[in-house]
């Protein structure tokens, strides 16, 4: 069973699902998105970057997109994906952002257990996202943008209640969580590869290496933020291109111009005229 939402404007991915989803990471992948998966009434057998381990019932693992998985095994589980073009185009507090505790901030693989007053509220709040995810209106994807922010709170405030997790993370996956976590910080200003290695105290080629085994290089990931960013601008406020290109670092629009048609096939003035055709169908 997949359930999954488009946004077409903005690339936006969001799917429920369930064990028979995770069939295709038999073999371990990089899931590339960000991924909870609930082990409800049966525990799981999981590898995540190589490291094998058992979720058990009733708890929540949360994943993000540089992770590899591969499923072994594990039934009546509810999968949530969903990309940054879902939640982190939207503001949120730091915590609950998509560089928040569950998912860049912190050293461990998060594992979040769950009470049975807590199962009660998140069966509900699952319910509620299968409802909406069958009601086709102009307001959905607010809808289930916000629901995912309550389930993030939720699932924070519980992760920030337990303790005793074990670290099973190697270098290399605390050198990748680290670099997001400063892309997020200084993005506006530093667009090159050379900026963060060194805040890492790591050569550019030493950074780059420890990329190898994933789907994107850093400089990959520093423009996709930025795209990511521009993008939040040109939906939700009224800036202009020449405005938005100096917000994210470029003091020349042409730049941005041409970063932005190279990631989307869009350039900005053709990205806003798909905006509001797609907002004038949905009416």
């Amino acid at each position: 069973m997949v359930k999954e939402f488009k946004e077409f404007s903005t690339d936006a991915r969001f799917k429920i699902a369930d064990e028979e989803f995770l069939c295709c990471y038999t073999k371990s992948k990089s899931v590339n998105l960000f991924t909870f998966i609930w082990a409800r009434d049966y525990s799981a057998l999981l590898e995540i970057d190589g490291i094998s381990f058992c979720l058990e019932q009733n708890s929540i693992i949360v994943l993000t997109p540089n992770q590899y998985l591969k499923f072994i095994e594990g039934q009546n589980l509810i999968v949530y994906q969903f990309n940054q073009e879902f939640y982190c185009i939207k503001d949120h507090d730091k915590e609950v952002s998509c560089m928040g505790v569950l998912f860049y901030g912190n050293n461990t693989i998060p594992i979040i257990k769950l009470d049975s007053e807590n199962q009660k509220k998140l069966d509900f709040l699952h319910q509620v996202f299968l409802d909406e995810l069958n009601t086709i209106d102009t307001i959905q994807a607010e809808m289930l943008r916000m629901l995912m922010a309550r389930f993030i709170i939720t699932t924070t405030r519980l992760i920030k209640q337990q303790s005793g997790f074990k670290n099973v993370y190697n270098e290399q996956v605390d050198i990748i969580r680290e670099f997001n976590v400063l892309v997020e910080s200084n993005f506006k200003k530093e667009h090159s590869v050379a900026f963060y290695a060194e805040k890492l105290f790591k050569s550019p080629k030493t950074l780059s290496n420890s990329f190898a085994r994933f789907q994107k290089s850093p400089l990959q990931i520093i423009h996709d933020r930025i795209i990511l960013e521009a993008k939040r601008l040109f939906i939700y406020t009224d800036k202009t291109a020449k405005e938005i290109a100096y917000e994210v670092g470029f003091d020349d629009a042409s730049h941005l111009s041409r970063m932005f048609k190279k990631h989307t096939t869009l350039s900005p003035s053709e990205f806003k005229k798909q905006l509001k055709t797609e907002v004038a169908g949905n009416y």
